[in-house]
Protein backbone atom coordinates (compact mmCIF):
# COMPACT_ATOMS: atom_id res chain seq x y z
CA UNK A 1 0.00 0.00 0.00
CA UNK A 2 1.47 3.33 -1.04
CA UNK A 3 1.48 6.48 1.05
CA UNK A 4 -1.39 7.96 -0.96
CA UNK A 5 -3.49 4.82 -0.33
CA UNK A 6 -2.93 4.63 3.42
CA UNK A 7 -6.04 4.83 5.55
CA UNK A 8 -5.78 7.52 8.22
CA UNK A 9 -5.88 6.04 11.71
CA UNK A 10 -8.92 7.32 13.61
CA UNK A 11 -8.87 7.18 17.42
CA UNK A 12 -12.19 5.84 18.74
CA UNK A 13 -12.48 5.77 22.56
CA UNK A 14 -14.48 2.74 23.65
CA UNK A 15 -17.36 2.51 26.11
CA UNK A 16 -16.59 0.95 29.49
CA UNK A 17 -18.98 -2.01 29.75
CA UNK A 18 -19.85 -3.54 33.10
CA UNK A 19 -19.68 -7.29 33.63
CA UNK A 20 -22.76 -9.14 32.39
CA UNK A 21 -23.88 -6.33 30.07
CA UNK A 22 -22.95 -8.44 27.05
CA UNK A 23 -24.43 -11.93 27.11
CA UNK A 24 -21.79 -14.49 28.00
CA UNK A 25 -19.20 -11.91 29.11
CA UNK A 26 -18.58 -12.36 32.82
CA UNK A 27 -15.83 -9.73 33.09
CA UNK A 28 -15.83 -5.97 32.53
CA UNK A 29 -15.11 -4.96 28.93
CA UNK A 30 -14.65 -2.03 26.58
CA UNK A 31 -16.60 -1.89 23.34
CA UNK A 32 -17.73 0.25 20.40
CA UNK A 33 -21.01 -0.20 18.46
CA UNK A 34 -20.13 -1.41 14.99
CA UNK A 35 -22.22 1.20 13.13
CA UNK A 36 -19.63 3.89 13.98
CA UNK A 37 -16.75 1.70 12.84
CA UNK A 38 -18.47 0.68 9.61
CA UNK A 39 -19.10 4.34 8.73
CA UNK A 40 -15.42 5.19 9.32
CA UNK A 41 -14.28 2.26 7.17
CA UNK A 42 -16.68 3.21 4.37
CA UNK A 43 -15.17 6.71 4.48
CA UNK A 44 -11.68 5.29 3.98
CA UNK A 45 -10.47 5.50 7.57
CA UNK A 46 -9.02 2.85 9.86
CA UNK A 47 -10.62 2.91 13.34
CA UNK A 48 -8.35 2.32 16.32
CA UNK A 49 -10.36 1.44 19.43
CA UNK A 50 -8.88 2.95 22.59
CA UNK A 51 -9.26 1.51 26.08
CA UNK A 52 -10.68 4.14 28.50
CA UNK A 53 -8.54 4.82 31.55
CA UNK A 54 -7.35 7.75 33.68
CA UNK A 55 -4.62 9.65 31.81
CA UNK A 56 -2.86 12.98 32.08
CA UNK A 57 -2.26 15.48 29.30
CA UNK A 58 1.16 14.17 28.33
CA UNK A 59 -0.17 10.63 28.01
CA UNK A 60 -3.13 11.85 25.96
CA UNK A 61 -0.72 13.62 23.61
CA UNK A 62 1.26 10.39 23.25
CA UNK A 63 -1.87 8.27 22.64
CA UNK A 64 -2.96 10.54 19.79
CA UNK A 65 0.53 10.99 18.35
CA UNK A 66 0.01 8.19 15.84
CA UNK A 67 -3.59 9.09 15.02
CA UNK A 68 -4.95 11.40 12.33
CA UNK A 69 -8.33 12.13 13.95
CA UNK A 70 -10.53 11.65 17.03
CA UNK A 71 -14.11 10.35 16.92
CA UNK A 72 -16.17 10.96 20.08
CA UNK A 73 -19.20 8.68 20.35
CA UNK A 74 -22.62 8.73 21.96
CA UNK A 75 -23.46 6.96 25.19
CA UNK A 76 -24.07 7.76 28.85
CA UNK A 77 -24.34 11.26 30.28
CA UNK A 78 -21.40 13.53 31.03
CA UNK A 79 -21.05 13.99 34.81
CA UNK A 80 -22.81 17.29 35.65
CA UNK A 81 -19.96 18.03 38.08
CA UNK A 82 -17.92 18.98 34.99
CA UNK A 83 -20.21 21.98 34.49
CA UNK A 84 -20.91 22.75 38.13
CA UNK A 85 -24.35 21.18 38.57
CA UNK A 86 -25.92 18.44 40.65
CA UNK A 87 -27.24 15.47 38.66
CA UNK A 88 -30.87 15.44 37.57
CA UNK A 89 -32.81 12.39 38.84
CA UNK A 90 -32.92 11.07 35.25
CA UNK A 91 -29.18 11.44 34.65
CA UNK A 92 -27.83 8.01 33.70
CA UNK A 93 -24.76 6.09 32.58
CA UNK A 94 -22.17 8.44 34.10
CA UNK A 95 -18.64 7.04 33.94
CA UNK A 96 -15.91 9.05 35.64
CA UNK A 97 -13.22 7.10 33.78
CA UNK A 98 -14.82 7.70 30.40
CA UNK A 99 -15.26 11.42 31.10
CA UNK A 100 -11.65 11.83 32.21
CA UNK A 101 -10.27 9.83 29.29
CA UNK A 102 -12.28 11.59 26.59
CA UNK A 103 -11.81 15.09 28.00
CA UNK A 104 -8.04 14.49 28.06
CA UNK A 105 -8.08 13.20 24.47
CA UNK A 106 -10.21 16.13 23.31
CA UNK A 107 -7.81 18.60 24.89
CA UNK A 108 -4.88 16.79 23.24
CA UNK A 109 -6.62 16.85 19.86
CA UNK A 110 -7.21 20.57 20.23
CA UNK A 111 -3.52 21.08 21.04
CA UNK A 112 -2.31 18.99 18.11
CA UNK A 113 -5.05 20.31 15.78
CA UNK A 114 -6.08 16.87 14.54
CA UNK A 115 -9.70 16.74 13.30
CA UNK A 116 -12.45 15.90 15.80
CA UNK A 117 -15.92 14.59 15.02
CA UNK A 118 -18.35 14.42 17.94
CA UNK A 119 -21.65 12.53 17.93
CA UNK A 120 -24.43 13.00 20.52
CA UNK A 121 -22.54 12.69 23.83
CA UNK A 122 -19.45 13.73 21.84
CA UNK A 123 -21.14 17.03 20.96
CA UNK A 124 -22.11 17.55 24.58
CA UNK A 125 -18.57 16.76 25.71
CA UNK A 126 -17.16 19.37 23.31
CA UNK A 127 -19.64 21.94 24.62
CA UNK A 128 -18.83 21.20 28.27
CA UNK A 129 -15.07 21.27 27.59
CA UNK A 130 -15.60 24.69 25.98
CA UNK A 131 -17.30 26.09 29.07
CA UNK A 132 -21.05 25.68 28.74
CA UNK A 133 -23.70 23.60 30.52
CA UNK A 134 -26.22 20.96 29.47
CA UNK A 135 -29.98 20.80 29.83
CA UNK A 136 -30.02 17.55 31.78
CA UNK A 137 -33.46 16.25 30.79
CA UNK A 138 -35.47 17.46 27.80
CA UNK A 139 -37.65 14.37 27.40
CA UNK A 140 -41.39 14.68 28.02
CA UNK A 141 -41.35 18.48 27.97
CA UNK A 142 -44.52 19.73 26.24
CA UNK A 143 -42.69 22.65 24.58
CA UNK A 144 -40.24 20.35 22.79
CA UNK A 145 -40.56 17.78 20.03
CA UNK A 146 -39.70 14.11 20.56
CA UNK A 147 -35.95 13.54 20.46
CA UNK A 148 -36.01 9.80 21.05
CA UNK A 149 -35.07 7.69 24.04
CA UNK A 150 -31.41 6.83 24.66
CA UNK A 151 -30.18 3.44 25.71
CA UNK A 152 -33.27 1.45 24.69
CA UNK A 153 -34.08 -0.68 21.66
CA UNK A 154 -36.05 1.22 18.99
CA UNK A 155 -35.53 4.44 20.93
CA UNK A 156 -34.56 6.51 17.88
CA UNK A 157 -36.80 9.32 16.61
CA UNK A 158 -36.17 10.62 13.09
CA UNK A 159 -36.96 14.32 12.76
CA UNK A 160 -35.97 17.37 10.76
CA UNK A 161 -32.87 19.41 11.54
CA UNK A 162 -32.06 22.79 10.03
CA UNK A 163 -28.42 23.14 8.94
CA UNK A 164 -27.34 26.77 9.10
CA UNK A 165 -25.57 28.49 6.19
CA UNK A 166 -21.94 29.60 6.32
CA UNK A 167 -20.89 26.70 8.55
CA UNK A 168 -18.63 23.69 8.06
CA UNK A 169 -21.71 21.52 8.49
CA UNK A 170 -23.40 23.31 5.58
CA UNK A 171 -20.30 22.69 3.45
CA UNK A 172 -20.84 18.97 4.06
CA UNK A 173 -24.63 18.59 4.06
CA UNK A 174 -25.73 21.80 2.38
CA UNK A 175 -27.72 24.48 4.16
CA UNK A 176 -31.36 23.60 4.74
CA UNK A 177 -33.35 20.73 6.19
CA UNK A 178 -32.05 17.20 6.72
CA UNK A 179 -33.64 14.18 8.37
CA UNK A 180 -31.72 12.97 11.39
CA UNK A 181 -31.98 10.02 13.77
CA UNK A 182 -31.96 11.14 17.41
CA UNK A 183 -32.09 9.40 20.77
CA UNK A 184 -30.98 11.80 23.48
CA UNK A 185 -32.56 13.09 26.68
CA UNK A 186 -30.03 15.88 27.23
CA UNK A 187 -29.05 18.86 25.09
CA UNK A 188 -26.47 21.64 24.93
CA UNK A 189 -27.84 24.58 26.90
CA UNK A 190 -25.96 27.44 25.21
CA UNK A 191 -23.17 28.09 22.71
CA UNK A 192 -19.90 28.96 24.50
CA UNK A 193 -17.11 31.21 23.26
CA UNK A 194 -15.05 29.55 20.54
CA UNK A 195 -17.96 27.54 19.16
CA UNK A 196 -20.86 28.41 16.87
CA UNK A 197 -24.28 26.96 16.23
CA UNK A 198 -24.42 24.92 13.02
CA UNK A 199 -27.75 23.08 13.25
CA UNK A 200 -30.99 23.39 15.20
CA UNK A 201 -34.22 21.41 15.42
CA UNK A 202 -37.60 23.09 14.81
CA UNK A 203 -38.21 23.36 18.57
CA UNK A 204 -34.93 25.24 19.10
CA UNK A 205 -32.83 22.39 20.52
CA UNK A 206 -29.17 22.74 19.52
CA UNK A 207 -28.32 19.96 17.05
CA UNK A 208 -24.89 20.97 15.73
CA UNK A 209 -21.86 22.91 16.94
CA UNK A 210 -18.39 23.53 15.56
CA UNK A 211 -15.26 25.50 16.31
CA UNK A 212 -14.86 28.99 14.90
CA UNK A 213 -11.11 28.75 14.26
CA UNK A 214 -9.27 26.77 11.59
CA UNK A 215 -9.27 23.54 13.60
CA UNK A 216 -11.66 20.99 11.98
CA UNK A 217 -13.90 20.20 14.95
CA UNK A 218 -17.52 19.42 14.07
CA UNK A 219 -20.15 17.84 16.32
CA UNK A 220 -23.79 16.84 15.89
CA UNK A 221 -26.39 15.94 18.50
CA UNK A 222 -28.01 13.30 16.30
CA UNK A 223 -26.70 9.86 15.34
CA UNK A 224 -25.55 9.82 11.70
CA UNK A 225 -24.17 6.30 12.12
CA UNK A 226 -27.75 5.01 12.51
CA UNK A 227 -28.60 5.70 8.87
CA UNK A 228 -25.23 6.28 7.18
CA UNK A 229 -25.32 2.86 5.54
CA UNK A 230 -28.41 3.85 3.51
CA UNK A 231 -28.27 7.66 3.55
CA UNK A 232 -25.37 9.19 1.57
CA UNK A 233 -25.98 12.52 3.30
CA UNK A 234 -25.35 11.10 6.75
CA UNK A 235 -22.38 9.07 5.46
CA UNK A 236 -20.94 12.30 4.03
CA UNK A 237 -20.29 13.48 7.60
CA UNK A 238 -17.89 10.58 8.10
CA UNK A 239 -16.48 11.08 4.59
CA UNK A 240 -15.69 14.73 5.31
CA UNK A 241 -14.16 13.88 8.69
CA UNK A 242 -11.86 11.22 7.25
CA UNK A 243 -10.95 13.48 4.33
CA UNK A 244 -9.92 16.17 6.85
CA UNK A 245 -7.76 13.56 8.57
CA UNK A 246 -5.76 12.77 5.44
Amino acid sequence: MGATDARPLIAVPAYPVREGRVEGWVYPAAAVPTAYLEAVVRAGGEPAILFPRPIDGATADAVLAGCAGLLLLGGGDVDPAHYGEEPHPRTYGVSAVRDEFELALLAAARRSRIPVFGICRGAQLLAVASGTTLDQHISDRPDLDAHGRPGVEDGAEVHEVEVLPDTHLAEILGAGTVRASCHHHQAIAAIPDGLRLSAVSPDGVIEGIETTDDHWCVAVQWHPEDTAGEDPGQQSLFDAFVAACR
